[in-house]
């Protein structure tokens, strides 16, 4: 007998990528369910830019309206957290219910973990930031700082030189002569200072930044600091289903094909879950990409069940299927 799913797809993350997903497969009239807990990783943002005819938007914004949008397909959205996943493939939640599915969409995300330095928590998303691309047109030209924590803070310097031609590079944890013969020509020939020593925290007046702190106590006048936190992927549930991982420099991602299909037959990962550098936009095109090929991949398999020896076989997804096959 053919088992019979309740749903025939769980997005795990309501964020850009999972939400795009959904809406796809919403569209496909494929019974959908996204489980959200709610952390998006630019909560701490005020506004969201690059993203054509959204720029400006809050993230806020941006995700009730694909709430919305979903909904009207008949997709369920369930505000909860999934804590364990099986092979089948089950889903239990923080609250306990157990879903299953025939098709997986990982879109967990990562957390951004911020250098140990007083001030600059709180100050991120406002005056602290770390994507140029995402936060530099809004403060150009004003008098920016990059906190060093990694050799890697030289391009992120370099990079927001584009933005602004007062640049300082607080070497902080970065001896200097970790910085090679290029790195020193290339930040001259931007213009960007190098300052050596400890950082031990931000000068906030008037609840905006006015300088930084220096561990022997000097206070270098900026308005903005750059930062790059250390990128902490959430691919605990890949894990736990023994998805292939591959090691970059910001994390181990799951290795996927170019729409997000990992290594384990049946479960996608989209968005910041397959990526360090997957943008708003870029997440929700990956999600797009997901969504429509898993709706190709069930239709294949169901229309190709009748041709199998066992029933079960519509429920295997489509790289599997041939191992189990009767002649």
């Amino acid at each position: 007998m053919t088992e019979t799913y309740e749903h025939e797809v769980i997005v795990i993350g309501g964020g850009a990528a999972g939400l795009s997903a959904a809406l796809v497969l919403g569209r496909a009239r494929r019974r959908t369910l996204v489980v959200d807990a709610g952390e998006p990783r630019n909560a701490p943002a005020a506004h969201m830019q690059g993203f054509l005819t959204r720029d400006g938007m809050p993230p806020a914004e941006f995700l009730a309206l694909g709430r919305e949008e979903i909904k009207a397909y008949g997709v369920e959205l369930v505000e909860d957290r999934v804590v364990e996943v099986t092979q089948g493939f089950a889903a239990t939640l923080a609250s306990g219910r157990v879903l299953r599915a025939r098709r997986l969409v990982v879109a967990t995300g990562l957390k951004d973990e911020l250098p140990d330095v007083p001030g600059v928590a709180e100050r991120f998303g406002k005056d602290v930031l770390h994507c140029p691309y995402c936060h530099g047109w809004e403060v150009r030209d004003q008098a920016f700082g990059v906190l060093a924590t990694t050799p890697l803070s030289v391009h992120q310097a370099l990079m927001v030189s584009q933005w602004s031609k007062d640049v300082s590079l607080f070497l902080h944890t970065v001896p200097e002569s970790d910085l090679s013969d290029d790195d020193l020509r290339r930040l001259a020939a931007a213009g960007v200072e190098v300052v050596p020593g400890a950082v031990a925290g931000l000068a906030i007046e008037g609840g905006r930044l006015t300088g930084v702190r220096l561990a022997d106590g000097t206070v270098h006048t900026r308005e903005v600091l750059f930062v790059a936190p250390r990128a902490v992927p959430q691919t605990g549930l890949l894990e736990q289903l023994g998805a292939e991982l591959t090691e970059t420099p910001f994390g181990s991602y799951p290795a996927v094909d170019p729409t997000g299909l990992t290594s384990v037959p049946g479960v996608w990962a989209v968005g910041n879950a397959m990526g360090f550098g997957e943008q708003v936009i870029n997440a929700a095109a990956g999600g797009y990409r997901a969504g429509a090929t898993i709706n190709g991949e069930l239709l294949m398999t169901d229309l190709d069940a009748p041709h199998q020896g066992r029933g079960e076989l519509r429920d295997q997804p489509r790289s599997t299927r041939s191992q189990h096959a009767t002649p």
